[in-house]
């Protein structure tokens, strides 16, 4: 299938911002959890507005949001302690149902007068948790079912003014209520895909406790969105930084809905591509996309920065650098030039700690989010920074792009340098990308590859003896990472067939010189994270 930015739509007949997300919303109270925005994205797939606003937002602001219900949301630090984050106790008076999740129900029971500790057995993963007290909360889910559990605190003792919903093995307090108010409170993670009826009791809470209707939906965001786009532009030019993922193409789309012709595209070619990728791009926005389109060969540039470096946050930080001067040199032909838009997702704006109305902890430092210096030169316009992969997915369809752009797995903006562990050189790249390729070769065969949602290869800086033709060999170890996944934020490793793998490790060994070991990484999100670095 091809297709024309043309054929999308015209700037010009992009549909006027709704007003609906203002009649209707929920408020996340963000106490530094990496699953904040997560919640929000439940709740959205419900069709109910909701936004994440800072922990300590006082009762005033809330009411003139006028939100239907609020959302105390999980977080590392411990109740008790001196400095721990808390919500304005007068948020309680409101008369607004809350629900507080994790550390949020921790929270609302050390409020109002129920004890908090440390947990004599802490749960962290899969737990199975037992409803003790049937309430249309927990309407639609079985008395007994499996959750996700990540706590080492919990009630221990409430008051009499709360009610005892549901209890796990060594937690007695898994789920509670208020006699008086529109308050519950779970210690386990609905929100998360390992918690199988999480949705389900998102839903109770927002339909039957907050009373919403459920009218918002994504394209709501879209155009709003474009329309933000197009008054802020007016007419000057942007510039889109292409990656060939789905990510950059709806940010492309956007943008020429936005702003049309005043749209330029540059795709980096920094040698941290896959095999044969910048050509598949090429092919996508030249043929498919009729955009301006300009090409940078960085290779050497990149290498260079990366030479001797170890460290994944310093790879991270110098591929910003380059990425960004790169940009800045090729901008120099662009005559207007006066803005960059880039396809930052939400997961990359939490994993590194720049969320702006929380406290969450740095996990890893994006190159277009921690790695961007502070003379940047342009003003970023990143228009899915508080969207998830699959509804970015779901936009790109809404938009007119092909399946092949909007299916395909994510790749990292550092590309093959997160993936080749230690120093990043050429040679090693070269191997990395031999086996990569065979990776997403066999898997295309099998018919998987709509059926997982991130699959490749890492290099590690690991040796280890083996026989190939009856001689000693001392050579590299490929890792291969196979991952399904909602929203990316969890999880799980993919059960691949074993003949699937055996296939893929016998041609990596066969076929790719200098690697005599494969090996399946079985660990999920969390604790792990989708890539090594």
């Amino acid at each position: 299938m091809t297709v024309s930015l043309d054929a999308i739509q015209s700037p010009q007949s992009s549909a006027a911002p709704t007003t609906r997300a203002a009649e209707e919303r929920i408020l996340v109270l963000d106490f530094g959890s990496q699953f904040a925005q997560l919640i929000a994205r439940r709740v959205r797939e419900q069709h109910v507005y909701c936004e994440i606003v800072r922990h300590d937002i006082t009762p005033e602001q809330i009411a003139r949001h006028q939100p239907r219900g609020l959302i105390l949301s999980g977080g590392p630090s411990s109740v008790y302690e001196d400095g721990a984050p808390r919500c304005h106790p007068g948020i309680f008076e409101l008369g607004i149902p809350i629900l507080g999740i994790c550390y949020g129900m921790q929270l609302i029971c050390d409020s109002l007068g129920s004890k908090v500790a440390n947990a004599q057995a802490r749960e962290y993963g899969r737990a199975h948790v037992k409803v003790t007290q049937r309430d249309p909360f927990f309407d639609g889910v079985p008395d007994a079912t499996e959750v996700w559990m990540s706590h080492g605190d919990q009630v221990q003792e409430i008051t009499g003014e709360f009610v005892a919903l549901a209890r796990t093995e060594t937690c007695p307090l898994a789920a509670v209520k208020h006699s008086r108010l529109p308050v519950y409170g779970i210690q386990f993670h609905p929100e998360v895909t390992h918690t199988p009826y999480g949705k389900t009791l998102l839903k109770n809470f927002l339909f039957q406790v907050c009373g919403c209707r459920g009218e918002w939906k994504l394209s709501n965001f879209a155009e709003e969105a474009i329309a933000s786009i197009r008054q802020r532009v007016a007419g000057d030019r942007v510039i889109c930084g292409l990656s060939g993922g789905v990510d950059s193409a709806v940010v492309a789309a956007m943008l020429y809905r936005a702003i049309g012709d005043q749209l330029s595209c540059i795709m980096v070619d920094n040698g941290l591509l896959r095999k044969s990728e910048l050509d598949s791009v090429k092919h996508e926005f030249s043929r498919h996309f009729k955009t301006d389109l300009h090409v940078v060969d960085g290779e050497q540039r990149f290498l260079g920065a990366l030479a001797g470096v170890t460290d994944p946050q310093e790879k991270r930080r110098r591929i910003g650098r380059i990425f960004i001067e790169c940009f800045q040199d090729e901008a120099k032909k662009i005559q207007g030039a006066r803005y960059l838009a880039q396809g930052t997702l939400y997961p990359d704006v939490i994993e590194s700690g720049a969320a702006p109305d929380g406290p969450a902890a740095t996990i890893k430092l994006h190159h277009n989010v921690g790695g961007l210096p502070k003379e940047l030169g342009f003003e970023l316009i990143e228009p899915l920074r508080d969207l998830f992969k699959d509804e970015v997915r779901q936009l790109g369809s809404n938009l007119g792009l092909p399946d092949s752009i909007v299916w395909r797995h994510p790749f990292p903006g550092p590309g093959l340098a997160v993936r080749c562990l230690g120093e990043v050189t050429k040679a090693k790249l070269d191997v990395l990308r031999e086996a990569d390729a065979i990776v997403l070769e066999e898997v295309h065969a099998a018919g998987l590859y709509r059926e997982t949602s991130q699959l490749f290869a890492v290099l590690l800086p690991v040796q280890s003896v083996g026989v190939m033709g009856d001689a000693r060999t001392y050579e590299n170890t490929v890792v291969i990472r196979c991952v399904n996944t909602d929203d990316f934020m969890t999880a799980d490793w993919s059960r691949l067939p074993h003949e699937l793998l055996a296939k893929m490790s016998t041609r990596i060994i066969n076929e790719v010189n200098g690697v005599n070991r494969v090996c399946y990484d079985i660990s999920s999100k969390p604790p792990a994270t989708i890539e090594w670095e």
